[in-house]
This record gives structure tokens, sequence and C-alpha cells, in this order.
């Protein structure tokens, strides 16, 4: 029984959970995969362009010095053409401050020379992180080049306009190409500042993507393997329960084989008995015989009733199920007193009550059946040469616990029948009764989850102690 209830009662989490964990997980690791991609594909793309952006910004310096002094028109053109890259990136990068993702920027990261399939995570990355500290820092790197760039393009004019007035002097052209040099210097260390600042925020993301990734496959693995420990832990409660499933089926079968053997034999034997009798009373003449014949066969049909009577009760216990309810154990008694009044020699027995204990929680059904049986063995086992046969019944209350106890001075139980009692078709004396009746008490008692004891001594008396669980059902 133990072993049963462990089984019954255990518990394992709920698997669906674990399911949800990883499905969730691989969900957000597919994002976070996807998303890490795409920030390093942009850190990449704004790596890519501000070699652009150098690079125009050196041969657009270079350019403009070679016009400086060859005053050549063609490398006019040129510097103008070179200095656009960086001047693109700068309207995109104000556009996108102002109003966000539009075509303005879009043009403006064109004409940075920045790849056509790089723009969408350009526009993409600024847009999302420009708030984000080392992105921030760098849109301010970038800021400063290109007012840089604006002041090399006012350079450029100034000397563009020198040259078409034809007022450069040698001085000038020290002085413009001072102020190039140092405007190149600035922009050098200001690139490397802007390609520093991605870099660093790009391995902080990544470290930090690779974190969490790590994070979550951990978690994947540990749901999974959890998953997979309950689902081999309940094959094996699976398992077991099946066993003692099987254990309980073999032993009802053995008990149901056992019960038709008996069943049948018990049956039969009281209609081959009144047929013997029948067959003897019809050749009888005498009428004192015959009034013992029938006398012997009243005998055998109230045996045959009695069989009958447990054999549903049998029933009935195995199959109805159990309604926790208020029970009046009073009414109980009376009810099964006043039907056990045709057994024989019930009217010369005292049934004193002392009903301490009255209406309780419990099953009424297997009260009446637990009840009715005790009563009725105590009134079948009845010392017929004892001057006054009596039977005590007592309810009360103890320690969380209902008892009932019924007591009489009959023939009493010998010591080696203790042990045996309650089992099916045991029966100390089979004319007296079926054989089932305590063994039915005994499986009623279980059901509403109390116990039963004995205490007898042969031709002193018996006493049966019910015990019912006092919270039982409430």
């Amino acid at each position: 029984m133990p072993r049963r209830l462990f089984f019954k009662n255990f518990r394992l989490p709920n698997v669906f959970v674990l399911l949800l964990i990883v499905l969730f997980s691989c969900a957000l690791l597919i994002c976070i995969n996807f998303f890490t991609i795409k920030i390093l594909s942009a850190s990449r793309a704004y790596v890519n362009g501000e070699s652009h952006y150098s690079k125009g910004q050196k041969d657009a310096s270079r350019h403009l010095i070679t016009y400086l002094y060859t005053k050549e028109l063609n490398h006019w053109k040129l510097y103008i053409e070179n200095l656009k890259i960086p001047q693109g990136d700068g309207i995109a990068r104000k556009t996108l401050l102002k109003v966000g993702d539009n075509e303005v920027a879009r043009i403006g990261f064109t004409a940075g020379r920045n790849h056509e399939d790089d723009l969408d995570d350009l526009v993409w990355l600024f847009v999302n992180f420009k708030e984000v500290s080392f992105f921030a820092k760098a849109i301010r790197e970038w800021e400063q080049g290109d007012n840089l760039i604006n002041e090399l393009f006012i350079i450029g004019t100034q000397i563009n306009a020198k040259i078409q007035r034809n007022t450069l002097t040698p001085a000038n052209q020290q002085k413009f190409i001072a102020r190039i040099s140092n405007i190149s210097d600035k922009l050098t260390i200001n690139e490397r500042n802007f390609s520093n600042t991605l870099g660093e925020g790009t391995r902080k993301i990544k470290n930090l993507l690779i974190i969490t990734n790590i994070i979550f496959v951990l978690i994947i693995i540990l749901s999974v393997c959890t998953y997979y420990f309950i689902m081999v832990k309940r094959l094996l409660v699976s398992k077991k329960e099946i066993e003692v499933k099987n254990e309980d089926l073999v032993l009802v079968n053995r008990e149901l084989d056992r019960f038709v053997y008996s069943a049948s034999h018990d049956l039969r034997s009281p209609i081959t008995s009144l047929k013997g009798l029948i067959e003897i009373t019809q050749l009888e003449d005498d009428v004192n015989q015959i009034k013992d014949y029938l006398d012997l066969m009243q005998q055998s049909l109230t045996k045959q009733d009695q069989f009958i009577n447990d054999i549903i009760d049998y029933s009935k216990n195995k199959r109805k199920q159990i309604i926790i309810q208020p029970v009046s154990l009073r009414k109980l008694f009376d009810e099964a007193i006043s039907q056990l009044t045709h057994i024989e020699n019930a009217s010369r027995i005292i049934i004193k009550q002392e009903i301490l204990t009255d209406e309780i929680y419990s099953d009424g059904l297997r009260l009446k059946i637990i009840i009715g049986n005790l009563i009725s063995n105590a009134i079948k086992y009845a010392d017929t040469n004892k001057q006054e046969m009596f039977i005590n019944i007592k309810t009360y209350t103890t320690e969380g616990a209902h008892k009932i106890e019924v007591a009489d001075n009959g023939i009493g139980i010998k010591e080696e029948y203790k042990e045996s009692i309650f089992e099916m078709y045991f029966g100390t004396n089979k004319n007296k009764g079926s054989g089932l009746g305590l063994y039915i008490v005994k499986e009623a008692v279980e059901n509403i989850k109390g116990n039963i004891t004995v205490v007898s001594e042969k031709t002193i008396g018996s006493k049966f102690i019910v015990t019912i669980p006092k919270t039982h059902g409430v």
C-alpha cells in the first residue's frame, strides 16, 4: 500500500514549461544572432565608409595643393569631386539626426561611395544606436570631421577666388598650405578616433552578444537535459505504476477466480439441499417429520439469502464511488438491528448502545455494510449456553479519529484463527455464514481510510474496533 500511494502522489514538473523555455530561448537566440550579424555588418560598412571618407579628404587636399601651385583647372575639378565624398556623408549625418531615414540621407551615403547594399545597415545602425554611448561618441567625431571638411571647402573657395582674380602671392601659398596641412592632420586624428570608437563599441557589443549566446545555449541545453530527465523519470514512474497495477490485477484475478469458484459452490449447495429435502418430504407422511424438513428448508433458504446479501454488499463495496457526507451512526445502528431481528436467537440478545458520537462525515454505504456485518456476526456467533447474551455498541471520538466498538459475550475466536478471519471465505463455522462478511467489512473500512482490530477470547467473547479518520473527506 505505501508503494502504491507513493506512485499515486508522485508529481513531476510540467514539461510544457520546459518546452516553452526551449522555444523561447531558441527564438531569442535567433534574434540575437540576427542582430549581432546586422550590427557587425553595419559597423563594417561604417569603417569601410570611413576609408572612402579619409581617402576623399586626402585626395581633395592633394589636388587643392596641386591647384594652388599649378593653377590648372583640372585639379580644381578633381578637388571638388573628391571633396563631395566626405560632404555626402556629412549630409547623411545631418539628415538622419534631424528627420531620420529618408531618401536624402541615402543619397548622401551614396555620394560618400558607400555600397548600395550597405545603405540599409548604415541607416538602421544610426537610427537605432545614435543614443548609445559608443556610437554617439563616433557621431561627435564625425561632426568634428565634417566641420574640418567645411573649413577645407572654404579654403579651397578662397584659393580659387585668388587664382581667378590673379591675386595669389607666394606668401598666400605658404599660408594656405599651412592651413591645409593643419586641417589634414586634425582630420587624420579625427578619422582614427572615429574608427577606434566604432571598433571599441563593436567589440563590446560582440563580447556582450557572445556571453548572451552562451547563456541562452546553456539554458537550452539545461532545459533539454531536464526535459529528457523528466521524460525518463516519467517513463520509470509509469513502468512502476504499470507493474503495481499488474500486481493488483493478478491479485484481483486470483481473488475473482476464488470468488467465482466458492460462490458457484455456495450458491448450488443450498439448492441441492433443498431438492433433496423436497424429495424426502414428498415421501413422508408424518406431519412432525415434515415440519422438521420444512425447518431445514428454511435454514437453507436463510443461509442462501444471507449469502446473496453478502455478494450484493461485496459488489457495492467494489464498484460504488466513495461519497463523503454527514452520516448518523445512531440511525445506522437502529436500522441494522431492526433488519436482523429474523436471525435465530436475535430476540434473546440484549443490545446496549452508548452513542457518544452520532453524526460524522464519512461514506454512508460503507458504514452501513460495516455496522450490518458486525452486528450480524455478533448475533450469529452468540453463545446460547450462557444465561444472558448481550451486544454492547459504543461510538466515541478520540485523538482525531472516530471509534466504533461492537462487543459481545459470544463464543469468541480461537487464537489460531485471529490472523485469518478477514480473509475471503474464511469461516470458523460455515453453517453460520458465508465467509465473506468480515472480508467485506475490512475492504469497506480500508475504502474510507480507516482500520479495524479485534480483541477476542474463546468462550469469553469478541470486540471489534473500527477507527475512522475524523478529517476524512472534510
